[in-house]
Parts: C-alpha cells; sequence; structure tokens
C-alpha cells in the first residue's frame, strides 16, 4: 500500500507530525507511511481517500461548522479484522430484512459464509448497501440507550462551532496514561446556552483539553457521520471534585513526606537586591510586573533575572520545572534573594496545569524563599500553598518587592538620623567640655604665675637681705677684732715704755712680731670673713638666678606667647586693677611682638568708671 499524502494547513502540521505523518520535501507535503493507520489524519485526507481497510470512502459532508476529525471514529467501521485481514464480529450471513430497512441475520442469499476450515468465503456478488447496514447498527443504539447515560471522561479537544454547536473528543486512560476509549461528542447550540454558563459559574472553568467531565450523554449512531454522544448535562461537583482530589492527594503526600511547609519555614528575605523569575513569555501578568521590577532596577535597587516557559498545557508543570531549576543553578552562587513563579489570570482549568506533584516538591525544596503570583484573587494553586509567600497577581508581587525596598529604606534613613543626632549632641558636650577645660587651664596658669611671682619677689628681697646681714656682721667683727688687737697692742707698748725703758728694743722688737702677727691674724680673718661673704653672695646669686630663672619660665614673655596681654599706663607702669586702667585713658596692650595703644572710655561701660575715692594711679 502506498503512502497517503495529506493537506495539512501550517497551523496544524505539528498535530499531524505527532500522530505519524512525515514530511516529504520534494513534494512539499505531508503523507502517512505505508502500514500506519489513518485513524485520526481523516481531516486532512483528500476527497475520496480511502482511511484504511474497511473505512468509509467519499464520506458524505458533516454539518455545517462541524468538525469532520470529532465525527471520525472507529466506530465508522462495518467489521473489524484480525491480523491476516479476515473479517471477525460477524455471527452470520446478513441479508435483506424487512420493508423498514432492518438486516436480518442467516436467511437464505447469505453474502458471505465459512468453509470446513473457518475461513470467511465470498459467494455470489449479492449485498445489502451500507445505508442500509449503518441505519440497522443506529437501531441497535437507539434500542439500548433509549435514556441517556451518566459517564465520566477526560477532554482531549473541544470546538465551537460557526452555529453554536460544542464539539468534543473525549477519553478515558487507564492508571499509566494510555488512551484506552476515545469517542467524539457534541452539545447542540441551545443546550449549551443552558448548561455551559451554570458549569463556568460554578467551577471557573470553560471547556477545554485536560479537564474532567461526568457528563450525561445519550449515544447516538448515524450512517454518514458515525458515533457520537448527545449531551445535555453536565454535574459540575464531579469536574469540582476531581480538580479538589489532585490537589489533595499533592498536600496529603507532601506531608507525610515532612516536605509540605519547609519552604514557608525559610527566614524571609531582609531585602530584596537579586530575584529570580519564571514567568510565560509574553504574557499579559508579566508585563504588568516587568514593567515596575524596570524601574526598581533603572534606580539600582533590585535585579532581576527572567526564564519562561510554557504555564498551561499537558506538558507546562515539566517545562516550568526545568526552567526554573535551569535558572536557580546559572545563579546559585549569586545568592538571589527569592525565586518567583507568576502567570496573569485564567480559568481554574488553565491553572490546574500547575498542580503537579514534581512541581510542587521543587518548591518545598527550594533553598530560597519563592513567592507566586498566579492569577486572580479568587485563584489558588498547589504552587500558592507550598510556596513561602502567596500575592493574588504578579502586579502585586513585585508591589510587595517594593514595599520591602521601601522599608529597609526608611529604616536606614532613621538610624542614620539617629547616628547625626547623636554625634552632633556628643559633639556640642565634648566642645563644652573642652571649653570649660581650656578655661580652667588659663585660670590656673594665671593664678601660678602670679603665684610664682610673689614667691621670687619674697626669696629675692630675703636672699639680698640674708647677704646685707652678713656683710654688716662680718664688717663689725673685723673692726672689733682690730680694735681688740690695737688697743692690746698699745696697752703693752705703755707697760714696756713705763717699766722697762731698757726693753724697749725687745718690747719694740715684740711689739713688732705682736704687729706682724696681729696683722697676719687680721689678714686670714679678712680673707676668711671675706671667703664666707662671698661663698654667701655667690650662693644667694645663684639662689637668685634659680629663681630668676623659675621666674623666667613663667614670666611674662612666655604667658605672652600663651595669649595673655600685660596693661601699661602711659608711663609703662603696669595697671592691674580695672578702675585704674579708666582713669588711665590712654593705655598701652603689650602683647608677644609688640605694644600697641588703647583708648580707655568710661561712659562706654559704666561699670569700669573709677569709684570717687579710688585714689591715684598706682
Amino acid at each position: 500500500m502506498a503512502a497517503t499524502y495529506l493537506t495539512v494547513p501550517f497551523r496544524e502540521k505539528d498535530e499531524a507530525k505527532s500522530l505519524g505523518a512525515r514530511w516529504d520535501a520534494a513534494r512539499k507535503r505531508w503523507y502517512v507511511p505505508d502500514g500506519v493507520a489513518l485513524d485520526g489524519f481523516e481531516r486532512w485526507l483528500p476527497d475520496g481517500a480511502a482511511a484504511g481497510p474497511g473505512a468509509l470512502q467519499n464520506e458524505p459532508p458533516h454539518p455545517p461548522g462541524a468538525r469532520p476529525d470529532l465525527f471520525q471514529s472507529d466506530s465508522a467501521r462495518v467489521a473489524n479484522r484480525d491480523e491476516r485481514g479476515h473479517l471477525t464480529g460477524l455471527t452470520g450471513a446478513l441479508v435483506p430484512g424487512t420493508a423498514d430497512g432492518a438486516l436480518q441475520s442467516g436467511s437464505p442469499g447469505a453474502l458471505s459464509a465459512r468453509d470446513p476450515a473457518g475461513e470467511v468465503t465470498y459467494g455470489a456478488p449479492r449485498g445489502v448497501p451500507l445505508s442500509r447496514l449503518l441505519t440497522a447498527v443506529a437501531g441497535v443504539v437507539a434500542q439500548a440507550f433509549a435514556d441517556p447515560v451518566w459517564v465520566t471522561a477526560e477532554v482531549l479537544r473541544a470546538h465551537v462551532g460557526g452555529q453554536g454547536h460544542v464539539y468534543l473528543e473525549l477519553s478515558e486512560r487507564d492508571p499509566q496514561g494510555r488512551v484506552v476509549a476515545k469517542a467524539q461528542a457534541m452539545i447542540w447550540a441551545r443546550t449549551a446556552q443552558a448548561i455551559l454558563p451554570p458549569f463556568e459559574k460554578a467551577t471557573g472553568m470553560v471547556l477545554a483539553a485536560g479537564i474532567k467531565l461526568m457528563v450525561r450523554a445519550k449515544p447516538v449512531f448515524k450512517a454518514q457521520f458515525g458515533f457520537s454522544l448527545d449531551i445535555d448535562a453536565i454535574d459540575p461537583a464531579y469536574t469540582l471534585g476531581d480538580l479538589a482530589a489532585k490537589k489533595r492527594e499533592i498536600r496529603e503526600r507532601l506531608q507525610r513526606e515532612g516536605l509540605f511547609d519547609r519552604n514557608r519555614q525559610l527566614a524571609p528575605p531582609w531585602d530584596y537586591a537579586f530575584v529570580l523569575v519564571v514567568a510565560p513569555l509574553a504574557a499579559a501578568g508579566l508585563g504588568d510586573f516587568d514593567q515596575e521590577a524596570k524601574r526598581l532596577q533603572r534606580h539600582g535597587l533590585c535585579r532581576f533575572v527572567y526564564a519562561h516557559s510554557r504555564f498551561q498545557g499537558e506538558a507546562a508543570a515539566a517545562e516550568i520545572l526545568q526552567a526554573a531549576t535551569g535558572l536557580l543553578d546559572a545563579h546559585r552562587a549569586a545568592g538571589p534573594d527569592a525565586l518567583i513563579f507568576i502567570r496573569g489570570g485564567g480559568a481554574v482549568n488553565d491553572l490546574a496545569w500547575l498542580d503537579d506533584y514534581a512541581l510542587a516538591r521543587f518548591i518545598c525544596e527550594c533553598p530560597v524563599p519563592v513567592l507566586t503570583g498566579l492569577g486572580h484573587e479568587r485563584d489558588s494553586t498547589m504552587l500558592d500553598e507550598v510556596a513561602h509567600r502567596r500575592f493574588d497577581t504578579p502586579s502585586k508581587v513585585v508591589l510587595g518587592i517594593e514595599q520591602r525596598i521601601s522599608q529597609r529604606a526608611r529604616e536606614a534613613q532613621e538610624r542614620m538620623a539617629s547616628i547625626l543626632a547623636t554625634a552632633t549632641d556628643t559633639l556640642v558636650r565634648t566642645r563644652n567640655a573642652l571649653d570649660r577645660d581650656l578655661a580652667g587651664v588659663r585660670d590656673a596658669a594665671r593664678v601660678a604665675v602670679q603665684h610664682a611671682h610673689r614667691q621670687c619677689e619674697r626669696r629675692l628681697s630675703e636672699v639680698q637681705l640674708g647677704a646685707s646681714h652678713h656683710r654688716q656682721r662680718a664688717a663689725t667683727g673685723a673692726r672689733l677684732a682690730i680694735d681688740a688687737v690695737t688697743q692690746g697692742a698699745r696697752q703693752q707698748l705703755a707697760t714696756l715704755r713705763a717699766g722697762l725703758p731698757l726693753l724697749i728694743g725687745q718690747v719694740h722688737a715684740q711689739a713688732q712680731t705682736a704687729m706682724r702677727d696681729a696683722r697676719g691674724q687680721t689678714a686670714q680673718a679678712m680673707q676668711a670673713i671675706g671667703r664666707d661673704a662671698r661663698r654667701q653672695v655667690q650662693d644667694a646669686a645663684r639662689s637668685a638666678e634659680a629663681l630668676v630663672r623659675e621666674i623666667a619660665g613663667q614670666g611674662p614673655q612666655k604667658t605672652l606667647a600663651r595669649g595673655f596681654a600685660i596693661v601699661r599706663d602711659n608711663d609703662g607702669r603696669p595697671l592691674t586693677q580695672a578702675a585704674a586702667s579708666a582713669q588711665a585713658g590712654m593705655i598701652q596692650l603689650e602683647f608677644q611682638d609688640g605694644r600697641i595703644a588703647a583708648d580707655v572710655r568710661t561712659d562706654a561701660r559704666p561699670d569700669l568708671a573709677p569709684a570717687p575715692d579710688s585714689g591715684t594711679r598706682p
């Protein structure tokens, strides 16, 4: 059997490829390889092309606005074939029956029979029209399902036709996720207007792929369009229960594993400087978030790094997990403050793709706080439950970041103001203490200089007086010794002259000797007195010099060098009282480097005017 070429619009090429179609580069067309069943490719088959062994050919047109792929199914075949291509499922020959078109089995004129080996053999070219066969099948289906039944199924595809009819493809999966049953379904426009709004209001969902439904449906088989289900009611409680059950199962599993609260137990970010963001590309919610984030980034307050992923669809959770893991691994060394998941609002079933165990566990085990802004205020996903903090919308996430940054900035400003106030107060108190200490030092220095000056004057007077007394005592002692020697010599001379004239020469000689001895003793006494006087004078001079040096060390020039001045009258005499300075009129102020004249005016300072009994200048 040769390959079957298809007419596939560009926007549906991925779907055709997923079903097994291949691209012919030479003919620029998609085709179904030999050996691949044409089930599912009906909508792209050329008019009149066969859909495989036992399939319908020249399929009649579908109702206006209907999708052919939603009405073509395996039930359109009149029989099944085994692996050898033999017909199976027929219990007997089919022959024309009653006038109403029903078919009878086991009557003469059989369409086919079996040989002794059990193989189907074909006799004369007899048979019934296909329409009669399918009409009989339709009758059997109608008789078996006279009343609608409640059916649970998952929506694979949903489409609203031009006339408002809703076409669905329903399926059932086994625990491993394999499709074990599939059927087309339809909700007529009038019925859809009655049952869909209450369903959407109760669940917040729209009919779309991926949601599970409990519908009341009546099986219908039509000769032209095959088998389908006519739906006239939907139970929203089942859909909500399925979503809740899925979330409950994930929640309980994470709680059993001790992971449910792990991310919420992390310390909240003290501030935000570097944030990782996972979001759908070009989503409305991302635009609102990014606008505010760029403003923060432009001012150097916080840096944002993005990774993009689908947030709905069968593989959305795995793609989000891959994007988040790669983003975190790439920037783990930089120490991000938080990982954020955001997307705009949508139907509940759009957000239901986020209720995934692997993705929720990743958030629980994430080493940094996770923030979410998914959908609107009314929306809640498993990611919101396990995240460190949940925000209602993406814009509120960036608002929360901005508020935390503003809070830290205000705290920094308040602390800086407190530091400045404390520093200013300390500076003022220190300056006042220094001023007081400096004034104390100046007063103490002035008192010390005055005391040293008085001490110097007193000691100098004492030295001068002591030296004078020593000189007087030495002179008096010398005069007394000379007078005593002279008188003794005169007395001895007179005695000798009166009593021993003969011995005048001897006396004279003795007198001379005595005079020489007296002169020697006098000279020695004078020398001793002189030495003692000079020593006392030298000692007094040294003491005076020491006092003078001490006075010079604390004297006027040193005092003037420290910022003091000497007030003198025009005659150069020091003035030590304000009253005397006021009487002087013109005074001289002596500084370290010279003198200047000043005029003291008593009318400007009445308190400086001299008292009536102050007397004359000192």
